[in-house]
């Protein structure tokens, strides 16, 4: 019989997308059936993972599924999310397992006294750290993300609901559009809205605005100061008919955010924006071995970054230089010329 795994990594967005190389390896080099346990929100990310064979999701707590979990007889759990929740699951399992080290403490001096010892060292290879013991190696392939063939966006379709000119039309038609996220779980990570409308202003081709319902009003402020060539996504598509626009886009430009993981594992060319948080916490966009398409944009000379390892509603200390001092012209300058992406 094959060895059967459960991999625990609660949420979210981004985080579950960085567990799946480890996925992927311990099917491929083990064999293995290989289980999900993670929160009811998140498991259509894993629901159309080839690789993973069961998805088990709570609401809140693990005595919900508890008596499934145990009756799988699992011959080891790897702990990728290593908090109280994830204790308890393997404490009720009682079997071999694994937990990544999550190094707070060297977060915690960076965030505190800026004392960096951090670690040079991604969080995916922290994740397949927990493996090695089972006699996996990461295979160079980089992080997957897979979209039902349902939930693909049809361009000409998008592009028939949008008031925009001939050309701008077939710009979007061809895939010559950027997609701007411009959403993030913490404020201190996204650009206000000032900022994001420079950045729709100075460029010329299509801009899709993703985002969530909660990102609507920000993105119709943007689009009302911007022009016709803006068009607004946010709360309109899930997250896979989101993931199929960024498939189909020319570049992504992002906050540290869950869609800027999912960029990476379709390979796309990616601007990152940072703010409160810096990309020494080892969760920058994460390509296959020797391929690298992400540009770095922060105000790195800041003395008050970082200033949380997670973020905040708002600044602490009031100003938000860490987003207000974001130099548009290098986002500018990276932003490549019109080619032809993936069409659907």
């Amino acid at each position: 019989m094959p060895v059967k795994i459960l991999i625990i990594r609660f949420s979210s967005i981004g985080d579950i997308v960085l567990t799946t190389p480890v996925v992927r390896c311990l099917k491929q080099q083990l064999q293995a059936e290989v289980h999900f346990l993670t929160k009811k929100p998140f498991r259509n990310i894993l629901d159309a993972n080839p690789y993973v064979d069961k998805v088990y999701a709570i609401k809140s707590k693990i005595s919900e599924i508890g008596e499934d979990l145990k009756s799988e007889q699992y011959d080891w759990v790897i702990d990728l999310h290593h908090n109280l929740r994830s204790f308890q699951a393997k404490l009720l399992l009682r079997t071999a397992n694994r937990s990544f080290d999550k190094i707070n403490f060297q977060k915690w001096l960076m965030v505190r006294f800026k004392w960096d010892v951090l670690p040079r060292t991604h969080i995916v290879n922290r994740y397949l750290d927990t493996v090695k013991k089972l006699g996996v190696q990461y295979d160079g392939q980089g992080l997957d993300y897979f979209i039902p063939e349902a939930q693909e966006v049809q361009l000409r379709n998008l592009a028939a609901e949008q008031n925009l000119s001939p050309e701008l039309r077939n710009d979007l038609l061809h895939g010559h559009y950027i997609a701007l996220v411009i959403g993030a779980a913490h404020a201190t990570k996204r650009l206000p809205v000032k900022k994001l409308i420079e950045i729709c202003q100075g460029i010329q081709q299509p801009v899709l605005l993703l985002g969530g319902p909660d990102d609507r009003p920000a993105a119709e402020q943007i689009i009302q100061a911007s022009g016709p060539h803006v068009v607004n996504t946010c709360g309109k598509y899930s997250l896979h008919q989101s993931a199929s626009l960024v498939r189909q886009a020319q570049q992504v430009i992002t906050h540290d955010t869950g869609l800027m993981h999912i960029a990476a594992a379709l390979r796309k060319p990616i601007i990152s924006v940072w703010g409160n948080t810096i990309p020494e916490f080892g969760m920058t966009p994460f390509y296959p071995d020797g391929m690298e398409k992400n540009t770095t944009i922060e105000a790195k000379q800041l003395s008050c970054r970082p200033c949380s390892k997670i973020g905040f509603d708002a600044c602490p200390k009031g100003h938000f230089k860490c987003m207000e001092q974001i130099d548009l012209e290098k986002i500018f300058l990276a932003i490549e010329p019109n080619t032809p992406a993936e069409i659907s």
